[in-house]
């Protein structure tokens, strides 16, 4: 904070997005959107900013490629929005160079793992209404998360009650996992499926025999009822 402290103190005279403030110090661009009232990223960030904060504004979503011309992009900081969705490709083209990503304090309940798997940056995901699944318990695991900030990623949902409230960080270090839980519950449906399947089959076959069996009684008991011809010789 008191590096972009210092950064207002110097005027950028490249173009900058009318809503918000750009600023260089020792080589190092910085675009400081901070409380702004916006509800989108801006489309007319400079290619070559270093720093972009977008913090307590009224973004709701972050689109795919939404960062994607912003190559030299090293720090982003999206805290203290009402983010609900990210997409997919939401930092494809800045995930190589990205060093910090800031999501603290939105309305995030789930993301794709593609989403931040793919970073190198270190995150911030605390305070978020998150609904503990596989796909958050993967990007806790496989992520870089910021080590002061993870026992604040708490279960706002779970598949058990008695998750929720906790730290995600406190319920996986008790044994649960919940890509296991997805595993079984996928598990189950296949063979609920393949039962399924079979007990059809089973049912076709019983009533194909039995409908053979009543066509041959029939044709035994229509054979029965001719004349023998013996009863014609004589």
């Amino acid at each position: 904070q008191a590096f972009f402290c210092l950064l207002l103190c110097v005027p950028w005279g490249s173009s900058c997005p009318p809503s918000c403030q750009c600023t260089e110090r020792a080589g190092a661009k910085a675009v400081l959107c901070s409380s702004r009232h916006l509800e989108e990223i801006p489309k007319d960030i400079p290619k070559d900013a270093v720093f972009l904060k977008l913090d307590a504004n009224s973004i709701t979503r972050i689109p795919s490629n939404a960062f994607r011309h912003l190559s030299r992009l090293e720090e982003l900081d999206l805290s203290r929005n009402a983010i609900e969705k990210i997409d997919r490709a939401a930092f494809k083209g800045v995930a190589a160079g990205l060093r910090t990503l800031d999501l603290s304090s939105n309305r995030i309940r789930s993301i794709p793992k593609e989403a931040l798997l793919a970073l190198n940056a270190k995150l911030r995901l605390a305070n978020n209404p998150w609904h503990c699944e596989c796909a958050l318990q993967e990007v806790l695991w496989e992520a870089r998360l910021d080590p002061d900030s993870v026992q604040d990623i708490t279960c706002h949902t779970a598949p058990r009650e008695e998750y929720v409230g906790k730290s995600l960080l406190q319920v996986l270090d008790a044994g649960v996992n919940f890509c296991s839980v997805r595993q079984r519950t996928t598990d189950v449906a296949m063979f609920i499926t393949m039962f399924g399947w079979f007990a059809m089959v089973i049912v076709y076959v019983i009533c194909y025999v039995r409908h053979n069996r009543e066509d041959t009684c029939k044709h035994v008991d229509y054979l029965k009822s001719l004349p023998s011809t013996q009863g014609h010789a004589e």
